[in-house]
């Protein structure tokens, strides 16, 4: 499907010279004088290269069909991850290259946004937030005020997070998928 390149956003997926590209920013210049143009940082889904391109804003560019669709992540199986379809029950198999670095947040039962295109899953969008346990950190100081004073701490997956000094081992904490960063205390 053809669109205009000003309309193209971030988690769309481009068909450039017969490979796929995840779009992962897109920003539009409007100059005084010329042609405005829109610049999109791309990355290449069968290889993970990362590439620019700069295209003029009312210039055409294939956009690829693909279907967004929830489907519950299952377990691991070898290098790749098994998620289900919570409507059909079927399975379908996920590289980790695809996953890349949010492979740590995974659990099991999480509903997870797959994109398909022709039956192979090109991304996987993870829930915004998670929550893990403190396994490892430094005791909590007596006296020790709450200010920006983070100290580090691993977490049940394995991944470090810096969190507040009042967090001790076994605390359970939200944290963003995106980056790992602490958000809060969980509720639970």
């Amino acid at each position: 499907m053809k669109v205009i390149a000003s309309s193209v956003r971030k988690g769309n997926i481009l068909e450039v010279e017969g490979n796929l590209y995840v779009v992962l920013s897109a920003e539009s210049f409007f100059p005084g004088k010329g042609t405005p143009t829109t610049q999109i940082d791309m990355r290449r889904l069968s290889d993970g290269v990362k590439t620019t391109q700069r295209y003029k804003t009312t210039e055409q560019v294939e956009r690829a069909f693909v279907e967004d669709r929830e489907h519950t992540y299952l377990y691991q199986d070898g290098d790749s991850y098994v998620f289900m379809n919570p409507e059909s029950y079927e399975q379908i198999h996920v590289a980790a290259d695809v996953l890349g670095d949010q492979a740590v947040y995974l659990q099991e039962g999480m509903a997870c946004i797959l994109s398909i295109h022709e039956g192979v899953a090109v991304a996987v969008e993870l829930p915004q937030r998670v929550v893990l346990e403190v396994v490892e950190t430094e005791p909590t100081v007596k006296g020790q005020t709450a200010s920006s004073s983070y100290k580090p701490a691993i977490l049940s997956n394995g991944v470090r997070a810096m969190v507040p000094p009042h967090i001790s081992v076994g605390t359970r904490i939200v944290v963003m998928t995106a980056d790992g960063s602490y958000v809060e205390r969980a509720k639970d």
